[in-house]
């Protein structure tokens, strides 16, 4: 009788261990915004616009100045981010029309890797990962989804094809199946109140358990559409509106871990896919740096970005280190425990550097940057130098405005050496005064191209 107690006292304690480890591995909650400006929320920019949400997650958590993506288009940024792959390895780039197959399954997503690990996960946004039934997010790793399958212009109102898009009307799916077969403009305007909603149900469902949540939102991308509650809030037109209801967004969901008793055992992240599509002018958000999306100057792939977790990242931080969304995988990954993929990753596990270690060393020697399928130059791993390598780029010649795109035209850009420490903006060319810098990023570049772009 002794021994049977013994045993049963055994098991008991075994899983009382087993299940205080369960609870207190670390949530992850990822806002990943779409084509919102680097500008566009306190502390990044001032713009007038109070965004009391953000501001108060930066001032909770830390302001990374010098957060990447390796390609500034929407379908490549996803696929970057869930897998921790760069657009070269895994042949995502641009963004990928209706009934695309998308990112390969060969790839595991991040929701793939954390629910293997025994993580509940959910996507509740824009997915752009594959309009396929193999490749869409019920069948990638996450329990939960709902949300739209590619970009919202991607329909019958696009003002410059609207016949070929005409022909896919845009879905609305929950959980793999359809549940609006036509989006229009009464749901558009109920898209950032529905995730939002989803995802705050999600937390408190599932706050006995880790849970990875990823909610890519499909604001500010144009069209731009608002909640009756946000309609004309902002008194500074509708991109103003729609930022103030992201905003409320963030502070929801920031607000909904606190209640749950979540806030020190969760990993939040802010940030954007890429750059503002400054073509639709008084629609499109703000940027201090050189061009913007769909392109490879820091306009284009430098994103604001906010990370909060109490018990390593001091509040109210702020942090010049430079890392790229490739890294987020394999560092959440290392902090987590949650085992990685017996296949190469191209980010690294830069939680030192996240948060704050003084000693940290550059994760990389090198970052590299495309737009398409080209391959377009590399950043240093520290973050202080850019090379670009020659290639064709669109600028802006003249503005839209409500809802229209303005004109781009095509210019060049020869090889380039810029510091991005001093020259943010990347004006000055440094190539002939830093001949050994620019040697050294040279065979950076020379070695990604081999090992990515073997077809040129």
């Amino acid at each position: 009788m002794l021994r049977l107690t013994l045993f049963l006292f055994a098991l008991l304690m075994v899983a009382c261990q087993a299940k205080e480890t369960k609870a207190t591995q670390p949530n992850v909650v990822i806002i990943f915004l779409d084509d919102s400006g680097y500008g566009d929320f306190t502390p990044f920019g001032k713009t007038g616009l109070e965004t009391p949400g953000v501001a108060q997650l930066a001032a909770e958590g830390c302001a990374y100045q010098n957060f990447y993506v390796p390609q500034a288009i929407c379908s490549a940024s996803r696929a970057a981010l869930m897998t921790g792959c760069y657009p070269g390895r895994t042949r995502v780039f641009s963004a990928h029309p209706p009934k695309a197959r998308g990112l390969d399954t060969i790839y595991p997503t991040m929701g793939e890797i954390f629910k293997a690990a025994g993580y509940s996960t959910a996507v509740f946004g824009k997915w752009h990962l594959g309009d396929q039934e193999d490749t869409r997010p019920h069948n990638r790793g996450f329990d939960e989804s709902a949300g739209l399958m590619y970009s919202n212009d991607m329909w019958k109102h696009h003002p410059e094809n609207p016949e070929y898009w005409g022909q896919f009307p845009i879905q609305y799916w929950e959980n793999g199946q359809v549940t609006i077969e036509d989006v229009g403009h009464a749901e558009q305007a109920q898209l950032t109140k529905w995730y939002t909603e989803k995802a705050v149900d999600f937390i408190e469902r599932k706050k006995e358990q880790p849970f990875l949540l990823y909610v890519p939102h499909s604001m500010p991308h144009v069209p731009l559409y608002v909640s009756e509650a946000f309609e004309g809030k902002s008194g500074q037109g509708l991109y103003a509106d729609v930022l103030l209801e992201l905003d409320w967004s963030v502070q929801r969901i920031n607000q909904a871990l606190k209640d749950n008793g979540l806030e020190k055992n969760t990993i939040l992240i802010f940030t954007s896919d890429n750059g503002p599509w400054i073509a639709y002018g008084n629609q499109a958000g703000m940027t201090p740096f050189r061009e913007a999306k769909a392109t490879s100057f820091d306009g284009g792939i430098r994103s604001a970005c906010i990370i909060k977790y109490p018990p390593a990242i001091e509040a109210g931080s702020r942090s010049d280190r430079s890392f790229f969304s490739i890294d987020l995988l394999p560092s959440l990954a290392a902090l987590t425990g949650v085992p990685l993929p017996d296949q190469p990753l191209d980010g690294a596990d830069v939680w030192p550097l996240i948060t704050g270690q003084a000693d940290a060393p550059a994760p990389q020697d090198y970052y590299a940057f495309s737009t398409g399928n080209e391959f377009q130059g590399v950043i240093s791993g520290d973050g202080e130098w850019k090379l670009h390598l020659p290639h064709a780029y669109r600028t802006l010649v003249e503005d839209g405005a409500d809802g229209m795109p303005g004109k781009y035209e095509q210019r060049q850009i020869d090889t380039a050496l810029f510091n991005l420490r001093k020259d943010p903006f990347e004006t000055s060319n440094l190539l002939r005064e830093e001949p050994a810098v620019a040697h050294r990023l040279l065979e950076y570049a020379a070695e990604h191209r081999a090992k990515f772009y073997k077809e040129k």
